[in-house]
Formats: structure tokens, C-alpha cells, sequence
């Protein structure tokens, strides 16, 4: 089995546990949203795209799917995560990881970026 081959199933188990973390602790997430209506709400759908995507990549068929959902979603949850760096202080912690995080998004899609080739392309 290739290594690409391998990475997909540590990215689908990441995101479905990630997701999984939204229902475990909403109110981490859920104070990450503030500024838009409906942070419950959003945290939930958050969660579920997380799992459902994140299970898709898996498997062959909804592989590209759900790799340009995470590229979106990651695209989406983007501001967040900045509303988080800037605020550090409502998580009690040190800003520092919450700033070093931010360059890892791009890793993220350009991670999910290579499963959105057709399968044929993903085989080679």
C-alpha cells in the first residue's frame, strides 16, 4: 500500500473524530462563532460535514466529493479560527499555538487537494 494510500485513511479518522469533538465539547466551538447567528447550529453542521466528509475520503466513490467538501469547509471555518487567535483569552491558554495553527490550513487543503484528481489519476 502507498504511503498517499495510507494518509487517507489518518485524514478520514482525523476528521471524523474532530467532528465527533463537536457534540464531546460544543461550548469550545460554539465560543469560536460568536459574531454569526446560530453558533449551535453551526457548530453542529460543522460537526456533521466534518464526519461525513471525513468518512467519504475513504472510500474510492466519494473520495473527490468529499475532498473538495474538506477544501470548502476548511475554507469556511477559516475566520474562526482567527476570531480564536485574536481572542485568545476567552481559552485561557497562550496565543502562541493558537497563531501557529493558522499556516497549517493551507497544509490542510492542499492535503485534501490531492484526492480531488479523478480515481483513475489518485491509482497512478
Amino acid at each position: 500500500m502507498r504511503k498517499k494510500d495510507c494518509l487517507i485513511y489518518v485524514m478520514g479518522l482525523l476528521y471524523v473524530a474532530a467532528g465527533i469533538n463537536h457534540f464531546v465539547h460544543p461550548d469550545f466551538y460554539i465560543k469560536m462563532i460568536p459574531f454569526l447567528p446560530e453558533p449551535k447550529l453551526l457548530n453542529n453542521l460543522s460537526g456533521i460535514f466534518e464526519i461525513v466528509l471525513g468518512a467519504g475520503v475513504i472510500f474510492m466513490s466519494t473520495r473527490r466529493a468529499s475532498a473538495y467538501g474538506l477544501i470548502a469547509l476548511l475554507i469556511t471555518v477559516f475566520p474562526a479560527n482567527v476570531y480564536m487567535a485574536l481572542n485568545w483569552q476567552l481559552w485561557g491558554e497562550s496565543p502562541l499555538p493558537l497563531i501557529i495553527r493558522l499556516p497549517f490550513q493551507p497544509l490542510l487543503i492542499w492535503w485534501a487537494w490531492q484526492y480531488t484528481g479523478k480515481p483513475r489519476e489518485m491509482q497512478q
